[in-house]
């Protein structure tokens, strides 16, 4: 990729824009859906959502506020491409089940 096209791409996925067929979402990822259920619970009560995955995600991406930046299809597990393909920006899901735990996913682009 050339360097003003690789620019380019870095800017849009930092401004929530993400390249065609692509989405872009942050994520806390915790063990016990009991935790789960709480977190989102304080979402719905207007909780930072970066806040909060930063506190109790058990993913690297927690340093960067729960952020997993622009991927597409097939680079997720199944469960969490579904969810995330299905919510718009800006919403907010229920805790998904996968192999890695349970997910509260926050679709940002």
């Amino acid at each position: 990729m050339g360097k003003k096209k690789e620019q380019s791409r870095m800017q849009s996925s930092k401004a929530g824009k993400v390249p065609g067929g692509q989405v872009r979402a942050s994520h806390i990822l915790v063990d016990k859906l009991s935790v789960a259920q709480e977190i989102k619970a304080e979402l719905d009560q207007g909780a930072n959502f970066a806040k909060l995955a930063e506190s109790y995600s058990s993913c690297p991406s927690k340093k960067r506020g729960g952020d997993l930046g622009s991927f597409g299809k097939g680079q997720m597990v199944p469960e969490f491409e579904k969810a995330v393909y299905s919510m718009k920006v800006g919403d907010i899901s229920p805790p998904v089940k996968t192999k890695h735990g349970y997910h509260i996913i926050k679709r940002t682009g």
